[in-house]
């Protein structure tokens, strides 16, 4: 289960979407996550999942890779899934004792579980075709003009890309102390909760004394490169957006005229 997430990893490859300004990516995930509860009817699911499967061919991650990242929210989609499913008031279905199945409880369940992996699946894309460098250089120059009200941009968006970075790390960490656990015996495949939960004791004390190890060394290192904050300081390599990142804002651009027009034509119906 750790091995499947896939969130703050970046995979390493050439292509269109990887070459495109960061800013662009940020913003389209901010304007793809804003699509998708913009969406009140079931046919504006379709254009945005060819948008979303187009968005995946073009990054070249493989889609087994990119699905694997859903993994770990499952519980959470199939919870949400039925608390939909038998909440929901409407035309009823099914009566099963107290429990009630509406023809709109199954849509809302459908449409629910669609958001949240379209939702995971678009922020992995981001995230995977985007450095922890460059997500901080733009969520930076992104947020910039708030400088005016003395908000801490550079640091906001040093403590998110560090965050990110961490993610992998941390779960690669877990990994290593719960096999070391194993091997000492300890049982984290049984079904009992209680016990389960006691088996964690001995495998979140030494994550956390290591996460705060490493934020230690981080701190120091920082320290030692004389790091004072953004102020005054230059990039190697500026921002600049290109031909591309212009398409790029067309193409965003004709994808919610098209989920508006969706809603607009279906909705009438």
């Amino acid at each position: 289960m750790l091995r499947d997430i896939t969130l703050g990893q970046y995979y390493k490859t050439e292509s269109v979407i990887h070459s495109l300004d960061p800013r662009v990516k940020v913003i389209g995930v901010f304007v793809y996550i804003i699509s998708l509860f913009m969406i009140k009817v079931s046919q504006g699911y379709i254009p945005a999942t060819v948008f979303l499967i187009l968005i995946i061919y073009m990054s070249k991650v493989p889609p087994g890779y990119m699905v694997r990242g859903l993994k770990p929210i499952l519980i959470l989609m199939i919870i949400t899934g039925l608390f939909n499913l038998f909440l929901t008031p409407g035309e009823e279905l099914v009566h099963f004792y107290s429990l009630r199945i509406t023809k709109e409880g199954v849509r809302m369940m459908i449409e629910m579980i669609l958001r949240l992996a379209y939702l995971i699946l678009g922020t992995s894309v981001m995230t995977l075709t985007t450095t922890p460098n460059q997500l901080t250089d733009a969520i930076e120059k992104l947020f910039s003009p708030l400088k005016i009200f003395r908000f801490p941009v550079h640091e906001i968006a040093m403590m998110m890309s560090i965050a990110l970075s961490f993610i992998p790390i941390l779960v690669d960490e877990t990994d290593r102390i719960m096999k070391a656990q194993m091997a000492r015996g300890a049982d984290f495949e049984n079904r009992n909760l209680i016990k389960k939960m006691k088996a964690m004791i001995p495998v979140l004390v030494p994550l956390f004394v290591s996460a705060f190890r490493r934020a230690n060394d981080l701190s120091l290192a920082m320290e030692a490169r004389c790091y004072r904050g953004g102020d005054g300081r230059t990039r190697m390599k500026p921002l600049r957006y290109k031909k591309r990142d212009v398409m790029a804002y067309i193409v965003l651009i004709l994808y919610i005229a098209v989920i508006i027009l969706t809603g607009k034509l279906f909705g009438q119906v």
